[in-house]
């Protein structure tokens, strides 16, 4: 029995039943792809459907404000996902009357869609034998054939998605990619996956050698670099603060956050004082200092830690690009002040 077909076969028993295995509409494959790129199945199923609810169609997804997507986005991370799907929903619906592309080449040419992407929507949609390659199928077929090649370096991602289209059912390419992925992430785990229960073991180079911990391979990452983040969070007696507007590219690009003062080292109550001499909001002076968190909320990024202070600013007025404190959840804001507005519950 080949690879294939024995992924196939445990597929047909052990699919998921999830909302977009029942259908072949591009948008909604699109949309689920999206979401599910650095996010796992369980995360990302509830953003799925709030977005299938919120816009049905690519035309709903098109006209809606940016601001308004990033809010349904809030807490998946990676926002650049839910920019580019606002951009590539207007450029389908203005350049293409709102018809996707119907092809691995034409879908590339769409922002934020790569080769994984751009592979599982031709296959799943348009019957394209066109093999996709994520971080499960990765897993896989580097522990079945015992290949050590990084999978994030140029070489490897070449020689994996040459031997996942060596592998594809090509008469049934949407089955075969839906069922490597799905092993990939139930059955051949990245960490203590059940051998004992798979049904490519007596194969799987990886069991026979005894290096299932060591594969797939991967080059060292870049170094992690650590940031201090001071958060002003400004309380009016008429019961306002201030959210500032990201503009300048970045992870966080056009989510609010509040004032932030960027600092070399952790600082102390002394310290902010001084920082806060030079914002003309307290030109003529504050009521209050105080420190929300003792510690530091350490957030970890991908690339970066920020080492995280909020601090609570009470003040008699605020300019007029103040918002109501009950209107602060209608913003679009980055996880870690989302969790900060629960906790200090405005």
């Amino acid at each position: 029995m080949t690879i294939t077909k024995t992924l196939t076969d445990w597929y047909s028993v052990n699919k998921r039943d999830l909302p977009w295995r029942r259908t072949k509409n591009p948008y909604h494959i699109w949309l689920s792809e999206i979401i599910l790129q650095q996010t796992q199945v369980n995360q990302g199923l509830p953003y799925y459907e709030v977005f299938v609810s919120n816009y049905p169609t690519i035309f709903d997804l098109a006209n809606a404000k940016e601001s308004a997507v990033l809010k349904l986005w809030q807490g998946l991370g990676y926002y650049s996902r839910a920019r580019n799907l606002h951009t590539t929903a207007q450029y389908i619906v203005k350049e293409l009357s709102g018809r996707f592309p119907d092809n691995y080449k034409a879908l590339l040419k769409l922002k934020g869609v790569g080769d994984y992407t751009a592979s599982a929507i031709a296959s799943i949609c348009f019957d394209e034998v066109c093999a996709v390659v994520d971080g499960n199928v990765y897993r896989v077929l580097s522990r079945y054939f015992g290949v050590k090649t990084p999978i994030n370096s140029s070489i490897g991602q070449k020689e994996f998605k040459a031997l996942a289209q060596q592998l594809i059912d090509k008469n049934n390419p949407a089955e075969f990619n839906q069922a490597i992925m799905d092993f990939g992430s139930r059955q051949c785990k990245p960490k203590s996956p059940d051998c004992s229960v798979c049904p490519l073991q007596n194969d799987c180079q990886a069991y026979i050698n005894n290096s299932i911990a060591n594969l797939p391979v991967k080059v060292k990452k870049t170094r992690v670099s650590k940031k201090h983040f001071n958060f002003l969070v400004f309380i009016s007696h008429d019961n306002k603060t201030i959210l500032e507007k990201r503009t300048q590219r970045g992870i966080w690009q056009n989510l609010y956050q509040f004032p932030l003062v960027e600092t070399q080292s952790s600082i102390k109550y002394n310290e902010m004082k001084s920082h806060l001499k030079t914002f003309p909001i307290t030109n003529n002076g504050y009521d209050r200092l105080s420190l929300f968190n003792k510690e530091d909320i350490i957030h970890k990024l991908s690339h970066q830690h920020l080492h995280t202070k909020f601090w609570i600013v009470e003040i008699e007025h605020l300019p007029k690009q103040s918002i109501l404190i009950e209107k602060i959840r209608d913003y679009p804001v980055p996880v870690l002040l989302s969790n900060f507005i629960e906790a200090f519950n405005f």
